[in-house]
């Protein structure tokens, strides 16, 4: 499989040309850190762009991109039908008075909001970003696997004949029942990809000990209690292994681990939790490893991408997205979900070995200079607006 999937381009003149693009998205923050490369990729082909947002603190970095920030106030973790309702009529209101000639709706909630409003707006030229399943991704019961359904079933209702999709990785069009070879109408981006030239390798820290990091959300999802076990077993059979959380806890999403929690881990032998930090840079320098122990749901983590860019090997599981970067034994090491022994044995093996760990470093910055950087994303976003605006007549 090609590392970037996305339709061939098309003529590019004219298309753009005094077209509107607006982006649906739940947060201003989560626009800010991870998608703001697309909206550039808009501006660099001439398209007007919006952006539709639950507005808190970011409006001056989106609006830098010179795009124009609608308020919408839609609250994320709200799965209220009325709710949801409501917040699409007032989207649609939104999309009926700027007129998008393309809707661009980011995550799995802007889909579904964005993508009823368009459909109440008139608006047929549609991408929908899925971004990760997210709780229902990681879910792997009952519950879990009707929910997915469901969502299937509710995103291909509201999609068009001129829908396109974006995905992290080539598991989730699967799960919406579409074939990631299907470059008409899927595209697989690298993540949100990451700027090389921001993040970039410095020197190993001294060792030992094997100073880990983990840069996340404080959520259950992303297993930092697995993290925190492991440190513990590898600590106990002998290898001299640290861990960093850095990340706070995300009022917004049902599984944000207490903070309680996070200071009783703090007060552990060999454990640190730092809260959230804007220096990711400033981390990898001071660590030798890149750890998500997710349990699934991912798209692509970005912290797997930073942390790749800055030279460190990775060791994360084997779900989707994460799997996608990091291959076993080159970039980093790959444990099962859910396994904290198998995941302290990683810890314990590369503590052993410095120099495979800086190997796989650099075999991880490697990785991110292939195909997963800013610029790939931008390019496969805006071949896949050009495919968009070129096919049929708004509906």
């Amino acid at each position: 499989m090609k590392l970037l999937a996305f339709p061939p381009p098309h003529p590019s003149a004219d298309l753009a040309s005094g077209k509107r693009l607006a982006f649906v998205v739940t947060e201003d923050w989560f626009f800010a850190s991870h998608f703001l490369p697309m909206a550039r990729a808009a501006r660099e082909l001439g398209l007007e762009v919006a952006v539709i947002t639950r507005v808190r603190r970011h409006r001056d970095v989106i609006e830098a991109t010179g795009a124009k920030v609608f308020p919408l106030e839609a609250e994320r973790r709200s799965l209220n039908p009325m709710a949801a309702g409501y917040a699409a009529g007032r989207l649609a209101a939104i999309l009926k008075a700027w007129r998008p000639d393309l809707v661009h709706c980011i995550a799995l909630r802007a889909i579904l909001i964005g993508g009823a409003a368009a459909s109440m707006a008139g608006v047929a030229r549609r991408v929908y970003a899925l971004t990760g399943m997210g709780l229902l991704g990681a879910r792997q019961d009952l519950v879990g696997r009707g929910a997915r359904a469901a969502v299937r079933h509710l995103v291909r209702l509201i999609e068009t004949p001129q829908t396109h999709y974006l995905f992290e990785n080539p598991d989730d069009p699967r799960l919406l029942g579409l074939d990631p070879e299907d470059g008409a109408r899927v595209t697989i981006l690298g993540g949100a990809g990451v700027d090389p030239n921001s993040l970039e390798p410095g020197p190993m820290p001294a060792s030992p000990p094997l100073k880990v990091a983990v840069v996340a959300r404080m959520l259950w999802s992303k297993g930092i209690d697995l993290a925190v076990e492991a440190t513990r077993l590898a600590r106990e059979r002998g290898a001299d292994v640290t861990l960093s959380l850095y990340g706070a806890p995300d009022p917004s999403n049902p599984k944000a681990i207490p903070e309680q929690t996070l200071r009783d881990w703090a007060d552990r032998p060999g454990v640190a939790w730092h809260g959230r930090t804007d220096d990711v840079a400033h981390v990898w320098r001071d660590h030798h490893v890149c750890c998500l122990p997710s349990r699934g749901g991912e798209g692509l983590p970005r912290t797997l991408l930073e942390g790749a860019a800055c030279g460190r090997a990775v060791v994360t599981t084997d779900v989707p997205g994460c799997r996608r970067l990091v291959r076993d034994g080159i970039e980093g090491v790959v444990v099962p979900p859910d396994d904290p022994a198998a995941l302290a044995d990683a810890f314990m093996r590369l503590s052993a070995d410095p120099d495979r760990v800086a190997a796989m470093g650099a075999a991880a910055r490697r990785r991110v200079l292939e195909g997963f950087t800013e610029r790939h994303v931008m390019e496969a976003v805006k071949n896949a607006y050009r495919s968009v605006l070129a096919s049929g007549a708004q509906g």
